[in-house]
C-alpha cells in the first residue's frame, strides 16, 4: 500500500483579512522573539495573497519579498510595515501582562 503525502502549506488555507491577522497574531505571540519566525508567518500570508499583486501593491521586487519574507529573511521595519499596509493588516502594540 502506498500513501500519497502532500505537503502542508498554511497559506493554501488563509484566505480572508481575518484569518490572517489571527495567524498572524498567533506567531508574533510564538514567536519568543525570534524574528526570523515572524518574517515566516508574514510570508506565508504574503503567498497566500500572491507575491505578483503583493509587489505591484508595495512597490517591491517580487524576488525581494521572498527573501525578505522567508525563515532566513531579516526584513526591515518599512518592509514589514509596507506588505501590512497591502495585506490590509495593521500592527499593533499592547504591554505585556
Amino acid at each position: 500500500m502506498t500513501s500519497d503525502l502532500q505537503k502542508y502549506d498554511v497559506a493554501n488555507h488563509l484566505r480572508t483579512p481575518e484569518e490572517m491577522a489571527a495567524y498572524l497574531d498567533a506567531a508574533i505571540e510564538k514567536s519568543n522573539g525570534d524574528a526570523s519566525f515572524i518574517a515566516m508567518a508574514l510570508g506565508d500570508i504574503a503567498r497566500a495573497k500572491g507575491m505578483a499583486e503583493l509587489s505591484r501593491e508595495t512597490g517591491l521586487g517580487r524576488e525581494s519579498l521572498y527573501k525578505a519574507l522567508s525563515a532566513e529573511g531579516n526584513p526591515q521595519l518599512s518592509t514589514v510595515l509596507k506588505v501590512a499596509k497591502a495585506l490590509k493588516l495593521q500592527l499593533h502594540v499592547k504591554p505585556l501582562g
